[in-house]
């Protein structure tokens, strides 16, 4: 007889992180049962016939559902104090979806600009081939914001922090403005990680994960995570669009995820210790044009993020002299810290975005961003952050 799951009402975070949405089989194991299976058998076709129209609640394919993946989206939902969590393939997959199945010919979004080059995609180019028309504003800028709100809207989408320059958008006062627009709000928030920052209590109405960086946090494994409060947008438009389109999170990517999900409060919370030190660190080298990093008073909207957010998170980012010939030569000169377009791991990873995560814009449209050729992005890992400080200043010294 399987073993009944505890009461996890009353439960902290850092207890969710670990028991929470805990299914045990009739074998009572330890650890998450891992349920490598795409399909489910029937004792009978009158059985079959029943579950399918929605008399039996039970697994029918796992397209649709599958008991590892619901422990996920279970302990996800806990942890983010969400009534509803869908998982999917990829963050990207939980960023179209999200969208795709609440848009239609003739509506409306509006993004702020600072985002992930494959989203700034999706919503100024693929959406608009749709009939959706975008407009971006400069995210930090209310009054931008109010004008572009000030006419009918179906979703706002924002990044905060954004990526790769970290601006924090005030996501209350933003939701106030969507809402009396009559849209909906998306909030990709991995970069603050569920445990620096919970939109949802900001007024969000969307909140987006990739389970790929932090969640799993030991570059393992892709994933998508979606979570809302809202039964309608569930039932009504994401679950269907799901299920027919199949972005479907794989069980074992969804097992390794449970896993990272027992250490993420320990992991976020040195990373971001390491990342303040690291940070404070480049703040007096003379190599450095400018940082970016949410921790420190030089960033402009500090005290929004001292509002908004626990700490100033595990990513780094920072303009050296020289542009691209500089940065360059900042990351041929490292020599424990990887070139990586990841982030979120518990190894420290550096990119010059320029040429990576963000190469496929234009060079215009970087620039809007603040994205310059001198600018790299750092996403701080567990090592010893003297390790880290002197891997930075030999990189530097090349420069």
């Amino acid at each position: 007889m399987a073993t009944k799951k505890s009461d996890s009402r009353d439960w902290l975070p850092a207890t969710q992180l670990i028991r929470g949405g805990l299914e045990r089989s009739q074998f009572d194991e330890t650890s998450e049962a891992l349920y490598m299976t795409s399909g489910y058998v029937y004792s009978s076709p009158e059985e079959a016939q029943l579950a399918f129209e929605g008399g039996k609640e039970r697994f029918l394919y796992s397209r649709y559902a599958n008991p590892t993946v619901a422990m996920l989206e279970e302990r996800l939902r806990l942890l983010e104090g969400a009534r509803h969590c869908k998982t999917t393939a990829s963050g990207m997959a939980a960023v179209f979806a999200a969208l795709a199945c609440q848009l239609k010919t003739g509506d409306r979004i509006v993004a702020s600009r600072a985002l992930f080059s494959s989203c700034h995609y999706i919503i100024t180019e693929l959406l608009p081939t749709y009939g959706i028309n975008a407009i971006l504003v400069d995210g930090t800028d209310l009054d931008q914001w109010a004008k572009a709100l000030s006419q009918p809207t179906n979703a706002v989408f924002l990044e905060t922090p954004s990526n790769p320059t970290l601006e924090i958008i005030d996501i209350r006062a933003v939701s106030e403005l969507a809402h009396n627009s009559g849209a909906s709000v998306i909030v990709d928030n991995v970069f603050a990680t569920p445990m620096l920052q919970n939109p949802l209590n900001l007024g969000a109405d969307i909140v987006i994960y990739s389970s790929t960086k932090h969640i799993d946090g030991q570059g393992r494994s892709m994933g998508g995570v979606i979570l809302t409060n809202d039964d309608d947008f569930i039932e009504d438009k994401l679950k269907p669009f799901m299920r027919h389109t199949g972005p479907t999170n794989s069980p074992f990517n969804a097992w390794l995820q449970l896993k990272g999900l027992e250490t993420l409060a320990v992991r976020v919370e040195k990373m971001s210790a390491n990342a303040l030190e690291v940070a404070h660190f480049l703040s007096q080298q003379n190599n450095i044009e400018s940082i970016l990093y949410p921790g420190l008073e030089s960033h402009p909207q500090f005290r929004l993020a001292k509002q908004q957010m626990k700490s100033g998170s595990t990513i780094i980012s920072f303009h050296v002299q020289g542009g691209r010939e500089g940065a360059f030569k900042l990351l041929n000169g490292v020599r424990l810290i990887d070139i990586s377009n990841n982030l979120g791991d518990t190894k420290s990873l550096i990119t010059h975005p320029a040429t990576t995560t963000h190469q496929s814009l234009s060079e215009s449209e970087r620039a809007q961003m603040g994205i310059g050729d001198g600018l790299i992005r750092l996403s701080v890992g567990l090592e010893d952050p003297e390790d880290l400080k002197d891997d930075l200043k030999f990189a530097l010294g090349e420069i």
